[in-house]
């Protein structure tokens, strides 16, 4: 029976999990590879489309510069070509097999735009915990109406639910709190 709220547990983190990532991608005006890892480009004259990860490794140089060094020297021209077509508001450079990018200050109209919308993303993060919850409040219902389980085990089930949506919520908004400050930070 517990196997549900440990089912539950798993699929929460995994929202979390999701959502850290998905927050990663919102630029603080800090270097971090996190920002473009995950853009994909097309390499080998447009015939492949890939992660910058799986392309080259990345590495911030100091706060304000990543360094891209591609594992084929030979696709420096077309990565540096991918990450100008998606539009990030990077310019990156060729330095012979390196590229390097650097990461401009965000306007104070541009960070508010992104708080914005680490909020909404974060928001979404909790509505994939609630979601998971009222699954999970729905099966136990149904067997409480079917007499698999009795009032009491529904009740201590229930409570436990509820005490790790708390947690999963708390650390959702803890989450934010730290990406809000590090978008006010110049």
């Amino acid at each position: 029976m517990d196997d549900f709220l440990s089912e539950a547990r798993q699929r929460m983190l995994k929202a979390v999990e999701v959502l850290k990532n998905d927050l990663a991608t919102i630029r603080t005006g800090r270097a971090s590879p996190t920002l473009i890892e995950n853009v994909e480009v097309w390499v080998y004259g447009r015939t492949q489309k890939l992660k910058l990860m799986e392309l080259a490794t990345i590495s911030a140089l100091d706060p304000k510069v990543l360094v891209l060094t591609p594992f084929d020297p030979s696709i420096v021209t077309e990565i540096q070509k991918g990450i100008q077509e998606v539009n990030l508001g990077l310019t990156p450079v060729v330095d012979g097999e390196i590229i390097r990018i650097t990461i401009p200050s965000l306007t104070e109209e541009r960070r508010q735009e992104f708080i914005k919308l680490a909020r909404t993303k974060l928001e979404g993060g909790r509505i994939m915990i609630r979601q998971v919850r009222h699954e999970v409040m729905n099966h136990l219902k149904r067997q409480l109406e079917e007499k698999e389980i009795n009032e009491d085990e529904h009740e201590r089930q229930f409570k436990e639910l509820q005490k790790i949506t708390d947690k999963m919520i708390a650390e959702i908004d803890l989450l934010g709190e730290k990406k809000e400050e590090e978008l006010k930070q110049i």
